[in-house]
């Protein structure tokens, strides 16, 4: 029989990161010593532990565990709930699951457990024979009611009882230093437990109620209601099927975002109607599709107490009477920077040092637009029934790649059957295509040829459906998210904004940036126009008023991109919007250089702008890859940044070229995007009022500005070309502050009440969905 593997530890440094070493569990220099001591604590290495409380919000308790005798800390103490060391190859998650089973005999889903802040524990005891240099990450179970004491099953090497005790007298007990308790310094680190608990179950309703409204004002509710009438008896019976499927969408893209947010969804619409307060609730996360809020910088707008209530009847052992744990479903109090695409503890050093160490073409599927990383303990039996060698990537560390035709698999069966039997009644030919390619996409993971097929649409039914963009991936940008827009063409816009596309070759040719860097070979891009009827997916928050595809950089390279305007979109925001804004922060008599043409044209020249500079770039090392890939969680501000301020240098381009109007020169400046640089150069004057103008009296200021916008656009493109990271990382430190100016017209625009931006109502669509029930 083969030797039992040693249980062995990382070792981390002083800043908490590992040095690729490891040490084993017990002290094996020291027969005489207790086999539960480690040599990290014996040498005083910095290692990592996960520290579980256990609190019942109905009674207001922590529940403790009392420290066997036979330990080398703190024997015979009372202490939390339950804790362990991570184990090297472990996950934080799954160490705090097997901790918790092994010393009280819970088993809990991983949805059940909260990580609240991570504690630093650094400590000499037992006469200096123990060193305690230890990273724990603090997680939060929240039970509705105390679990019964005769339902845990403790291990007696561990723990010798359990109790429950009020927080604050347990804070209490903590800050007079009794001594039978484990020291913590509830005025430090880990008062953070304590204050985290009691700000979230204040009873302050009412002003929860002021804030959630306040948060929810910002949105202004539109009613989209778009003309059917161009629609063929076919693509009318199509839309119904389409519609379904961008609903099926919806359910996958909360899942995108983190574990549990279907489950929450769930919860909070069930329980909308109980209350003014849990209606506020529903309204507010239906915009956001998630508990935290976009525009916000991501703050949680709802804590873990605002949660899904789940029942397991079998977590412990059996208890007369008792139906079981009823717990809240957890989530996080920062939105995870990585969603749901990796497992939940994976920073971006563990992805790059297991990414690395991959073949290359598995390298391409672990950072491929449309898999997840997966942990072997997070999988369902049926998925890894389902990965085959073809698609299956398995490392030491029990990592895998996980195709989104598997992951989600039930779901996108379930759109790509409804996708499949709306390209049977469509009549029109280009899309009953794309219909039918996305569909099969769905199930095959490879979606090149349905991407085509929708560079290659042309029906007065507009939809664009599947995984597109990649912002939700806050470590690297790579994976992307599903969406559906679907919407009704408006040729007369369409043909209007044709000049753009077409110019796209002229204007990469002349781009400010060294020639080595330009492509030969751009293609003209197509531009839509529709009206929207319907959207679902990754359309949270702030609206999109128009969007750039594919991604995918083989099509990017072969054919370019085609784009989509939703001009209906771009007048609901302009009239509840920028009207307003200039109102409050434009003097009367520049107002009317605030107008929806400009305003519209620069929407426009931004999102043709995306379509050229590099994208396909070789590093000094001779390496080819992408701007994706290099700028990494840095690429989409990036090239929004880009689009910005290389739309304003393109449109002075276009203009000079007598292809667009000289009077939209002086519109444009009124309304850039790039506030604060233009303001710097000079372009912008605040006056006394707290209104501001443009001097277009001064020459030397025009040119200035020109010069300005061409050196922004030079270092952002060049900065693109060279995949260089860091300067990217700078760049956007130093452009992003919030200047005096800025937050004078910001203060004003608050004080308004102006909407920041709009929530569709989408009639028609419902009223399609209703009859077809």
């Amino acid at each position: 029989m083969a030797a039992e593997q040693e249980e062995r530890l990382d070792v981390l440094t002083a800043a908490g990161e590992k040095t690729g070493a490891s040490k084993p569990r017990h002290d094996r220099t020291n027969p005489t010593s207790s086999p539960l001591r480690s040599e990290v604590h014996r040498d005083g290495d910095y290692h990592r532990a996960v520290h579980v409380w256990i609190y019942s919000e109905s009674t207001g308790e922590l529940l403790l565990q009392r420290r066997a005798d036979c330990k080398d800390s703190w024997p015979g103490q009372w202490d939390i709930s339950s804790a362990g060391h991570i184990s090297a190859g472990d996950s934080s998650l799954s160490s705090a699951q097997r901790e918790l089973h092994e010393e009280l005999g819970i088993k809990l889903p991983p949805d059940a457990f909260e990580l609240l802040f991570v504690f630093l524990q650094e400590c000499v005891i037992n006469n200096g024979t123990y060193t305690n240099n230890e990273y724990n990450d603090v997680y939060l179970v929240t039970t509705v009611a105390p679990i019964p004491l005769e339902a845990f099953t403790l291990q007696e090497s561990e723990v010798s009882a359990v109790r429950y005790m009020h927080l604050h007298e347990y804070k209490s007990c903590l800050a007079k230093e009794c001594g039978e308790y484990v020291p913590y310094d509830v005025n430090g680190t880990y008062g953070q437990l304590f204050s985290i608990i009691e700000e979230r179950y204040k009873d302050n309703i009412e002003s929860c109620s002021l804030t959630l409204q306040k948060q929810i004002n910002r949105y202004a509710p539109i009613h989209l209601e778009p003309e059917l009438t161009s629609l063929s008896k076919g693509d009318r019976e199509a839309l119904g099927y389409i519609l379904k499927a961008s609903i099926v969408l919806d359910d996958v893209f909360h899942e995108q975002v983190w574990n549990s947010n279907r489950a929450l969804r769930d919860w909070l619409k069930t329980h909308a109607n109980s209350s003014s307060f849990d209606k506020l609730k529903w309204l507010y996360f239906s915009i956001n599709k998630s508990p935290w809020s976009c525009l916000d910088e991501n703050k949680a707008f709802l804590s873990t107490a605002d949660s899904a209530v789940k029942l397991l009847t079998d977590a412990t052992r059996l208890v007369s009477g008792w139906k079981g744990i009823e717990y809240r479903a957890a989530f996080p109090l920062d939105k995870p920077p990585g969603a749901n695409f990796y497992p939940p503890d994976m920073d971006k050093m563990e992805f790059e040092l297991w990414k690395n160490g991959l073949p290359e073409k598995e390298q391409k599927d672990a950072t491929g637009f449309f898999t997840v990383i997966k942990r072997s303990d997070a999988l369902l039996p049926s998925t890894l029934e389902q990965l085959d060698g073809s698609n299956q990537t398995k490392t030491s560390d029990d990592l895998f790649v996980v195709p989104y035709s598997k992951e989600y698999k039930s779901s996108l069966e379930k759109a790509a059957e409804f996708l499949h039997k709306a390209s049977e009644c469509s009549d029109t030919p280009s899309l009953k295509n794309l219909l039918r390619t996305k569909g099969n996409a769905f199930l095959s993971n490879d979606y090149y040829e349905s991407d085509i097929a929708w560079m290659d649409l042309d029906s007065n039914l507009d939809i664009t459906i599947g995984p597109y963009e990649t912002y939700e991936d806050g470590l690297f940008s790579y994976k992307a998210t599903f969406e559906a827009f679907v919407g009704i063409r408006d040729d007369i816009a369409t043909s209007q904004v044709k000049l753009f596309g077409d110019q796209l070759q002229d204007l990469e040719k002349n781009l400010p940036l060294e020639n080595i860097y330009k492509s030969d070979n751009v293609s003209a891009a197509p531009i839509r126009v529709i009206n929207l009827l319907y959207n679902s997916g990754d359309v949270k928050g702030p609206q999109t008023i128009a969007f750039n595809l594919p991604n995918d950089e083989r099509i990017l390279n072969e054919r370019g991109t085609s784009m989509v305007m939703l001009k209906n979109i771009s007048e609901a925001k302009f009239k509840n919007i920028l009207k307003p804004i200039a109102n409050a922060c434009i003097r009367e008599e520049q107002k009317d250089y605030v107008d929806f043409e400009p305003y519209y044209t620069h929407i426009v020249c931004h999102e043709c702008c995306h379509g050229i500079g590099p994208h396909s770039i070789t590093l000094p090392s001779g390496k080819r890859s992408t701007v994706r890939r290099e700028l990494q969680e840095f690429y989409s501000a990036v090239e929004e940044a880009k689009a910005d301020i290389v739309g304003l240098w393109a449109l002075n381009f276009l203009i000079k070229k007598g292809l667009l109007s000289k009077s939209l020169s002086e519109s444009i400046k009124g309304q850039a995007l790039q506030f604060n640089w233009l303001y710097d150069k000079g372009a912008f004057v605040l006056h006394s009022d707290g209104k501001f103008s443009v001097d277009f009296t001064k020459s030397h200021v025009q040119l200035k500005v020109e010069e300005a916008v061409e050196s922004l656009s030079r270092e952002i493109l060049t900065i693109q070309a060279k995949g260089d990271k860091h300067a990217a990382k700078s760049l956007l430190q130093s452009r992003a502050s919030l200047t005096q100016p800025l937050r004078v017209a910001l203060d004003k625009i608050e004080h308004m009440q102006v909407p920041v931006d709009i929530a569709p109502i989408f009639g028609a669509a419902n009223k399609l969905l209703a009859n077809d029930q």
